[in-house]
Parts: C-alpha cells; sequence; structure tokens
C-alpha cells in the first residue's frame, strides 16, 4: 500500500490517491480521497489508512518518533539544520512529551507545553520556532505510521518582530573613519559586511579565489559557522558549508574603491582572506573583534548582523531598486528585503514627507 500524492483537479478541489493493491488482471487499484486542500485530502486518506492499520505503532512514544525522525532527515539537511533541530527537540520536547504515547498527543498538552515555555521566559518566535518543528516530526509520523496528526488549527504564540538597532548615519561615518585608520583584516572584514551586506559566516568563508579583482566581481559560494555535534568527543566543531540558501549563492559586482583596498591584501587564492592562513577566521572571533572596535572607538553597541542591515537602508536610500538589492543580498524574495532589511529613519521619513506639497 502506497501513496500516489495530491492533485489539484479542474474544479479546484484537491484529490489524494492511495494504492491499495494489484487486481487479478495485475492493474494498480487506487483510491482516491478529495478536499478543498491538500492537507483535507491527506488527511482523509491518513485517516482510511488508520482504520486499515489501526495499533499498528500506538506503543511509539514521542522520544522514539523524534530520533526516528532525525535519523531520516539528517541526510538531506545541513548540519547547522541538524544541530539546531536536535537541540530543539533535545532541550525543548524530548523532556517535555518523553513519556507520552504519540497517539495519545492532545491539542491541550501542546497548548500546555507552549504556555511552559512562555512562561519559561522564552520569547513567542521562538516557541513559535519549536512548535513547527513538532509539527514536521508528526507529519513524518502521519505519513509513515498513521498517526492521527492534532495540530490542524493549533493557535501559534503572536511574534513580534524585534527591532534592529542599527548605528546612525554619523555613527556610521564614525565607524568607517576608525577602521580605515591602520586597515588589517578584522577591519577589513568589517568594511566588506557594512559595504556588501554580507552575513557573517560569509565574510569567514572568503577566499581569495572567491574575488577577481580584474572583473571586480566577488562570489559568495559558502559560508562558515560553529555547529553543534552528537557522538564525538568534541561538543562543537566549525564547518565550511553552502550558503544559507539557493539565493544566498551569488555574485557581487565591487565599488572601483573597495577594490583598490582589497588590492593590497590581496593573497594567494586558497587562503583565506580575514586569516591569511587556509583555515577559515572564526565567527565568533570576528564578533568579539568587532565588538572590541565599538568600545574602542565610542561607539554603542551592535550585532555585527547589524551591519548587513544598514547596508540594505543605506542602498535604498541610494536609489537601489529592490529587486537588484535583493539579489545583492540573496534573498529569495524582494518582501524579505524590505520588510527585515530595510529601516527608516526619521531624518528619512521627514526628507520625504517634505516631498508632500499643498496646493489650494
Amino acid at each position: 500500500m502506497g501513496e500516489k500524492g495530491v492533485y489539484k483537479r479542474r474544479d479546484g478541489r484537491f484529490e489524494a490517491r492511495l494504492y491499495i493493491e494489484k487486481n487479478e488482471c495485475g492493474k494498480r487499484v487506487t483510491k482516491s480521497f478529495y478536499g478543498r486542500t491538500a492537507d483535507e485530502a491527506l488527511e482523509k486518506m491518513y485517516g482510511f489508512k488508520r482504520t486499515l492499520n489501526i495499533g499498528s505503532l500506538t506503543e511509539m512514544t514521542v522520544r522514539e518518533l523524534c530520533y526516528e525522525w532525525l535519523n531520516v532527515v539528517q541526510s538531506r539537511i545541513k548540519p547547522s539544520t541538524l544541530a539546531n533541530y536536535r537541540m530543539k527537540l533535545e532541550k525543548h520536547i524530548i523532556p517535555a512529551f518523553s513519556g507520552f504515547l504519540c497517539h495519545k498527543l492532545t491539542r491541550q498538552d501542546v497548548y500546555a507545553f507552549v504556555g511552559r515555555k512562555l512562561e519559561s521566559g522564552l520569547s513567542a518566535r521562538y516557541v513559535a520556532d519549536i512548535i513547527v518543528l513538532l509539527k514536521s516530526v508528526f507529519k513524518y509520523a502521519r505519513r509513515e505510521h498513521n498517526i492521527a496528526y492534532v495540530f490542524d488549527d493549533i493557535i501559534m504564540p503572536k511574534c513580534i518582530s524585534p527591532q534592529v538597532r542599527l548605528l546612525d548615519a554619523d555613527q556610521q561615518n564614525a565607524l568607517k573613519a576608525y577602521i580605515s585608520k591602520d586597515l588589517d583584516l578584522t577591519k577589513l572584514g568589517i568594511m566588506l559586511s557594512l559595504t556588501l551586506g554580507l552575513r557573517l559566516g560569509e565574510v569567514c568563508g572568503l577566499q581569495w579565489k572567491d574575488i577577481d579583482l580584474q572583473k571586480r566581481v566577488l562570489s559568495v559560494n559558502k559560508t562558515v559557522q560553529r555547529v553543534a555535534v552528537s557522538g564525538e568527543n568534541a561538543k562543537t566543531k566549525l564547518v565550511i558549508m553552502p550558503p544559507k540558501s539557493e539565493s544566498s549563492v551569488r555574485e557581487i559586482p565591487l565599488p572601483k574603491q573597495l577594490v583598490s583596498v582589497l588590492k593590497s591584501f590581496a593573497s594567494a587564492p586558497e587562503t583565506f582572506v580575514l586569516s591569511a592562513n587556509e583555515k577559515p577566521l572564526e565567527p565568533r572571533t570576528l564578533q568579539y573583534r568587532f565588538a572590541a572596535i565599538l568600545d574602542n572607538a565610542n561607539l554603542p553597541s551592535v550585532t555585527f548582523h547589524s551591519l548587513r542591515h544598514a547596508f540594505a537602508t543605506n542602498a535604498i536610500a541610494l536609489g537601489f531598486d529592490v529587486k537588484t538589492l535583493s539579489e545583492i543580498l540573496g534573498h529569495s524574495k524582494v518582501e524579505i528585503t524590505l520588510n527585515r532589511y530595510v529601516h527608516s529613519s526619521m531624518d528619512r521619513k521627514r526628507a520625504c514627507m517634505e516631498l508632500v506639497k499643498y496646493t489650494a
């Protein structure tokens, strides 16, 4: 017995097909289930499968399910994503539901879990991320073990987008002036993020072979990250991996002024730009050094990632169209660029409002 997928019919409904058996003529026999949405059709199909297979794996615990799911997905996801999933499962989900049988988990149990996590001080956004992970685990359970899925229409905690603290225009100019004096590799990393909008791991992952000084193009094709590991002596390890997403692999034209700076540091192709050797600089080392530079320059404390936000905001002010900016930042959608990375200052709002003319 196997699933054939979900299709949208001409009448607007969704159809899920389930392979039942072969008849006496050797032809495949299927059964169809219909719904207004793909999930509704699937739920009807899984419900039917449960009636045929009731009690098949009803003794599976949430703990067992979580580790089975991890084992299945680990070959399809990046090491950093796997480490993130494992941490959330082992720190939050498994301790809370370890003794639960999967088929006995209810919405009330999930809501109680959400309430406890919020009361413990976790942000609504982080708790929502945990529930999204739990949903993925139970979608797998529904598909593979016919275990009921109780997460439909679960109301997620209301998330408030955190405000990213940025250096204002004067503070950015002060930072540029500070790092331009006695420019070293750490300051070059700050300059690259502020000028090109690179992520922390992308800057640390840059090698000189990624920078074509003649064509004035920088290629982003990898990132450096420290991730948690399981079953090894070390608790974490530094890994070099593909960038955050497919759209994050990109080429960025280099401004002429930056090319002249890069030429003074250029080295062998396999050398990492910020470490000056064939091992990348640790991202948290760059973060620590950035914090020290802000302190020495008498500037407010902001995250390294705020440089990327500052670049996006400055680019819009300079007249970049959003599509171009989105591709330079490596975003899959322009909405991400506008909603998360472009910040409007009061000075910018005032300048825009001055464009409004009142005539009688």
